[in-house]
């Protein structure tokens, strides 16, 4: 949900997703001479708790001096910038957000204006969507703090249960949901070796659930791997190895749920069925309970079952969805893949053109010439972009050309990109050294695969699902991708959970740039540190955007 105040000359915007609320704040530009920042007070209506947010930076006057890992209450030291995330929110609470504009002597500040905006944020369950984000930061303070950089393994349940933030849980749910002989599931997946998950299938096989499984077998490495997991959980009589079509991959991750061989509900998205996916790299798993989205789903996965060659599957691929010539109808479609032409990622190059505020994407595997050109020639003002690295090219002479291409977008004010990369190093004398959890082998950090278009406008569409907006991921791989009009909920939902990986990153890859002892303490300022929010810049396209004043 959404929640705007303006009072005594500030105005407040509040985004509330699930586990993030992403707060805007604007003022008159004649009204910020003296400005220090912005203090937040958040009261938890639910749980009975109200404190003052916390930041790491502090004035230079007021610097209690370096301790790894602390934090200042915001009402001394506050925040400098016109958006704010707080990413320790829980879903399904009531917040009220009291927020000062604080003016003054940093050792005696004073609230000039304040303003209270009361929010409610989403369940993961909410309407035909449920959505689940794992914690998705593969190494951040908070796992350093909490866990000692040491592997998850070492901390058992806590470990897990922090790092998979309801998106473990609730794919054990949905497996459970299946109670009895009435039910049936199907899988279709490319990584399928996460024991517990096994374990979970075999026990809804054991309460007479139908287990049916179609899962990638053509790399002999992976195929091996996901054999013998499905052979240690006793339920290879259920599954089918896709070994057609060499040249792609069946990279599906979804599971459909039906009841008396009536459409229930199906899990999807982009994580793999593995302990990588589940646990490691950011992820996301999507919820459908749409009788008509679920019965596309099952009818793809009785064309899968088969292991069909590309003459049949990309024609029957092909005719489940009937790409439009330009906006897609309000509600909930399905795109499956291979398919007979590049008609589908062209036209997601489309929708993507069509951004008049905002755009925002995630590349697990480099971004794609068409979407490289959108963020060139796009009129959107604000362009976000977040990739795993800055190019999937091998070959020297491609990897170059493409990095320079990365190099070059980011010199446009419109466009905002971040790249994954940690600490690896204490550079700063409040950060601690991140380490990953080494659950990931082959993507570190960014997984996901969602495009958001106006996500704040009264008419957003989001797309997201297994594909890498890719051409292999259209007329090669098997895929699917959810495509979501009209709905505020989602778009909201995955908006606040880009927003909390992008600034994560951000940051991060900014100061795996630094070389080592370069850096020095970086203190609040008492400048007109507010300057760069005005005008025609970056930062104040993105104040307006995110405060709802453009």
């Amino acid at each position: 949900m959404r929640a705007k105040m303006t009072d005594q000359g500030l105005t407040v915007h509040a985004i509330a997703g699930t586990y993030v609320v992403l707060l805007g704040f604007d003022m008159a530009e004649a009204d910020c001479a003296g400005l220090r920042g912005f203090a937040i007070h958040r009261t938890d209506q639910t749980e009975g708790e109200a404190y003052w947010l916390t930041g790491m930076k502090t004035f230079e006057a007021t610097d209690p001096g370096p301790q790894a890992g602390r934090k200042f209450s915001t009402r001394k030291q506050p925040i400098q910038s016109f958006a704010w995330g707080d990413y320790s929110a829980k879903p399904d609470h009531h917040y009220i957000y009291r927020v000062h504009a604080l003016k003054g002597d940093p050792a005696d500040l004073q609230s000039v204006a304040q303003v209270s905006v009361n929010v409610e944020t989403e369940s993961p369950e909410g309407g035909n969507h449920d959505i689940y984000f794992n914690r998705g930061s593969a190494a951040s303070q908070e796992y350093a703090y909490r866990f000692k950089n040491l592997p998850p393994q070492n901390f058992g349940d806590a470990a897990f249960t922090w790092l998979s933030r309801g998106l473990w849980e609730a794919m054990v749910q949905f497996i459970a949901d299946a109670t009895g002989p009435e039910h049936e599931l199907r899988l279709a997946a490319y990584e399928f070796n996460y024991p517990p998950l096994l374990d979970a299938l075999r026990e809804a096989r054991d309460r007479g659930v139908t287990v049916r499984i179609v899962y990638d077998h053509r790399d002999a490495v992976l195929g091996a791997k996901n054999e013998a997991a499905a052979a240690a959980a006793r339920i290879t009589a259920e599954c089918i190895q896709r070994n057609a079509n060499p040249s792609a991959i069946a990279h599906n991750k979804f599971i459909v749920r039906l009841k008396n061989d009536q459409a229930e509900a199906v899990l999807t998205g982009g994580t793999n069925m593995s302990i990588a996916g589940i646990l490691g790299h950011s992820n996301a798993v999507h919820v459908v309970e749409d009788p008509v989205v679920v019965g596309k789903y099952a009818a793809y996965w009785d064309v899968l079952k088969d292991d069909p060659e590309f003459g049949v599957i990309r024609p029957a691929a092909t005719v489940l969805y009937d790409v439009p010539a330009d906006l897609p109808p309000p509600g909930t479609g399905v795109v499956f893949s291979p398919r007979n032409s590049l008609q589908a990622l062209d036209w997601y190059a489309h929708l993507a053109s069509k951004a008049e505020a905002g755009l925002f994407m995630t590349f697990a595997f480099g971004m794609n010439a068409r979407f490289q050109n959108i963020y060139d020639t796009s009129t959107a003002r604000m362009r976000f972009a977040l990739l795993d690295k800055p190019t999937s090219f091998t070959k020297p002479a491609e990897r170059a050309a493409d990095i320079e291409r990365i190099r070059q977008l980011r010199l446009k004010p419109e466009n905002r990109f971040a790249i994954g990369a940690h600490l690896t190093l204490n550079m700063f004398d409040r950060w601690l050294r991140e380490q990953l959890t080494g659950l990931n082998e082959h993507v570190k950090y960014v997984h996901t695969k969602y495009m958001l278009i106006d996500p704040l406008g009264p008419d957003p569409i989001v797309v997201a699902g297994s594909a890498n907006f890719s051409e292999a991921s259209t007329t090669k791989n098997d895929e699917n991708m959810l495509i979501i009009r009209g709905n505020k909920r989602v778009a909201e939902i995955y908006l606040g959970e880009f927003m909390r990986l992008y600034n994560h990153y951000a940051f991060r890859e900014w100061a795996s740039k630094q070389p080592p002892g370069s850096l020095e303490p970086k203190h609040l300022r008492t400048d007109d540190w507010w300057q760069d929010y005005f005008g025609d810049t970056d930062r104040s396209h993105q104040r307006e955007y995110f405060a709802a004043t453009q």
